[in-house]
């Protein structure tokens, strides 16, 4: 078989686990697992790992950013920031006008570009004292999200007519767009929530020409090959991948991480030690 990793078209109404499923009777291949979920509402890029050995290595791809096409309606809000929750429309206060183009787009630049703070939604899979905190939220607990840093590329307008927004933006992993929604909404004293999402780009891998699940085949999977090129490696004896699998030192310098390759597979991390290198992960 061939590990690797399969970009995926996920269209909205299914989950990612339910995209993994559907992926999983389509190549006959139950190791498969994604690389950062969507949201049932939302749409696009879906990175898969294929095979026990893609599986293995999903760590070292955690931090990558992603690219959003974001469609924001003003003028009302929800309990979850998105169109999924209770909508409620916000009366416009006196004094408080229409925003404008030149307004908004100052605004992302001014508290929406950078490293941000950002509550995350109540209705979000976040852990709170154990449990996930929309679970709390639908027993109607109190939650009490706390703020986190997150990294936004850019934020830039693609069209505005009010009371419809959409936005494109690039941001660091553990973004949540609905937050940026609901945060840009009461900035602009009108309200908003999120009202269309697609994830077009994850790092460097982008949706186009990614099929649906259930148009994915063995043929669409980038290889762990072209998928850790760029990562540094070493070429094993079948003598050392033997003391390698068993956890043994081997008298190989590496100045950092490296992968081990055997047999044109991935089959260990690597790291420095004395006397050589070691096996950090057996894949």
């Amino acid at each position: 078989m061939r590990h690797g990793f399969l970009l995926i078209d996920k269209p909205t109404g299914i989950t990612s686990h339910t995209a993994v499923a559907i992926a999983r009777r389509r190549l006959s291949e139950k190791n498969i697992g994604h690389m950062g979920t969507l949201d049932p509402a939302a749409s696009g890029l879906l990175v898969l790992a294929v095979g026990s050995k893609a599986l293995k290595v999903i760590e070292l791809f955690d931090g990558l950013s992603k690219e959003y096409r974001a469609d924001i309606t003003f003028g009302s809000v929800s309990t979850t920031y998105d169109a999924e929750g209770v909508i409620e429309e916000v009366t416009m206060k006196p004094g408080c006008e229409i925003p404008t183009d030149s307004h908004i787009r100052k605004l992302l630049d001014e508290r929406f570009k950078g490293k941000i703070s950002q509550v995350p939604p109540v209705y979000s899979a976040i852990h709170v004292d154990g449990q996930r905190a929309y679970d709390l939220a639908r027993q109607g607990k109190q939650v009490k999200m706390q703020a986190r840093t997150v990294q936004i590329e850019h934020c830039d307008i693609i069209n505005f007519a009010y009371p419809q927004l959409t936005l494109n933006v690039q941001c660091g992993s553990g973004t949540y767009i609905r937050s940026l929604a609901h945060d840009l909404g009461q900035a602009l004293r009108c309200g908003g929530y999120l009202s269309g999402l697609r994830r077009t780009k994850v790092g460097e891998w982008s949706v186009e020409k990614a099929p649906s699940p259930d148009e994915a085949a063995w043929t669409d999977i980038i290889s762990l090959k072209d998928i850790l090129g760029d990562f540094p490696g070493i070429e094993l004896s079948d003598a050392q991948w033997e003391d390698i699998k068993h956890g043994r030192t081997i008298a190989h310098t590496i100045e950092s991480e490296a992968f081990a390759w055997h047999e044109e597979l991935p089959v260990a991390l690597l790291i420095p030690c004395q006397g050589g290198c070691r096996p950090r992960k057996v894949l």
